[in-house]
């Protein structure tokens, strides 16, 4: 006889078991409603830290910015063409000056205010500057003069209290804030090695340089330089020869706001390639046209080997004008001298004409609508004073054309700020012929461009001064500034 399927004992326990199983009932609900207080609330601090974290990130952000910006506006307004202050101009730049703050300081703090941290702008933002690890000050007046002028370095601290949070408040956390600083440093080589740096020097790293070779001759100092001029840059030590802010363009106190033309050293009948119109580089030569003195005559640089960089497509041509238009190699241009191993030793190149693509590069970089009209803007941007800023400091102004559309409005960076080099007439061969001859680079010139005209003459002001210093037989570089100065500017307390 078989065994029952179910056991009779068992069966008489189903009614136990019935009642136990009634009993337990809904243990699983608060169980999961347990979990579930814990989850969201998990959740809850997840989306806070979450949300300060990138509050935390986008005030890293702005405060960099902020950095980067007032160290170019202290590149641009040539404040380390003027180490000592003589002028006394600092304070317009990094001030407070006549009770407000400086140029750079409301630059810096329109730059962070820009950028929303948390939904919201900054609540405090600080600028302070230094020379190397020295305290910050908010005026740079009352800093060394040289050695300021010379390694600026600006920080920025932003922080933004009760940022919103979504769920910590309920614990009464409305408290919630984020800070971060940033420090940016201008740096201008010349004479820097007498200062602060055991010797060395950071080398010269235009970010973009023209092929405009102009000799180390300052069409302003002398007045008509009958007797000769005085040089840009000292070649023993890069200092800079006469350093100090000018109005008017004249340059009667120092280098820095010079307006002059650089003129081609080539004859206009010249069938293709460049016929000096003297072998003597020359500064204020009287050429009989309206683009007289004051002047310095410059040659074509040696574009190449490599291709020229940033085109616009708008405006192709040949390879030296498509170096105006965008940026030659860097590593066509050695500061000091040509090592012998170097690849492309500094050259100018007389196998081309530069008047017609200088005209029609400069053109396009600048966006001006008519190289007879130069007396005026039409559409490129401009200083607050057109061709000879009369006070300090010099505003850009975007032209008509300006791609950012803004007309009229202060810019601190503009395609017309570009820099050129300065070669060392004294060690250079007579220039003859179409020929290729190497020449010695002494420093840059960051000038800007306020008109072109019909025959490849440029008509610039002077932003700054870099000179070669000891930082001979290095190439230019590309990586450790931002825009197109010789005087780098970096961030030295980068994002983490």
């Amino acid at each position: 006889m078989k065994r029952p399927a179910i056991r009779r004992r068992f069966v008489e326990r189903l009614p136990i078991l019935d009642r136990q199983r009634r009993n337990e009932q809904g243990v699983t609900m608060i169980i999961v409603a347990l979990a579930m207080v814990a989850i969201i609330g998990l959740a809850a601090l997840s989306i806070d830290v979450i949300t300060l974290y990138l509050a935390r990130e986008e005030a890293q952000r702005s405060a960099d910015s902020a950095a980067l910006a007032a160290a170019k506006i202290i590149s641009v307004s040539g404040l380390t063409g003027d180490p000592n202050n003589a002028t006394a101009n600092w304070g317009k730049i990094c001030g407070p000056d006549d009770g407000t703050n400086g140029l750079a300081t409301r630059t810096a703090k329109a730059v962070a205010g820009q950028d929303a941290v948390g939904g919201l702008v900054a609540t405090t933002i600080n600028i302070t500057y230094s020379v190397g690890s020295g305290a910050g000050t908010a005026d740079c007046t009352t800093l060394a003069a040289t050695a300021f002028g010379i390694n600026p370095i600006v920080t920025v601290q932003l922080t933004r209290a009760s940022l919103p949070s979504f769920f910590s408040r309920i614990w009464g956390n409305t408290g919630n804030s984020v800070s971060a600083t940033a420090a940016a440093e201008t740096y201008n080589p010349s004479n820097s090695g007498s200062v602060g740096s055991g010797g060395t020097i950071v080398p010269v790293q235009p970010r973009c340089v023209k092929p405009w070779v102009v000799p180390n001759m300052d069409p302003r100092h002398p007045d008509g330089c009958t007797n000769g001029c005085n040089p840009f840059v000292r070649v023993a030590d890069g200092a800079i020869q006469n350093p100090g802010v000018s109005l008017n363009g004249i340059g009667t106190t120092g280098v820095i706001g010079e307006t002059f033309w650089l003129e081609s050293d080539c004859l206009p009948t010249s069938p293709g390639f460049c016929s000096p119109r003297t072998t003597t580089p020359q500064a204020n030569y009287n050429i009989g046209t309206v683009e007289g003195p004051p002047n310095l005559l410059y040659v074509p640089g040696q574009v190449g080997p490599g291709t020229p960089l940033a085109i616009p497509s708008s405006c192709n041509g040949n390879d030296y004008q498509n170096a105006i238009v965008g940026c030659d190699q860097p590593a066509n241009y050695y500061c000091g001298f040509s090592p012998a191993t170097a690849p492309n030793p500094d050259a100018v190149d007389l196998t081309i004409n530069p008047r017609v693509p200088t005209t029609d590069g400069a053109q396009c970089l600048v966006h001006q609508g008519d190289p007879t009209n130069i007396n005026s803007s039409s559409g490129q941007d401009t200083l607050n004073t057109f061709g000879a800023p009369s006070s300090y400091p010099f505003q850009i102004l975007a032209g008509s054309n300006n791609p950012t559309g803004l007309n009229n409005t202060p810019v601190s960076i503009s395609s017309s700020i570009v820099s050129v080099p300065i070669y060392d007439q004294v060690a250079t061969p007579t220039l003859s012929g179409n020929i290729r001859t190497e020449v010695t680079f002494v420093g840059f010139l960051q000038v800007f461009i306020n008109a072109v005209d019909q025959l490849g003459n440029v008509n610039v002001t002077v932003l700054n001064v870099a000179g070669c210093s000891n930082g001979s037989g290095l190439p230019v570089s590309t990586t450790t500034q931002v825009g197109n100065s010789p005087v780098p500017v970096r961030l030295i307390t980068p994002s983490p």
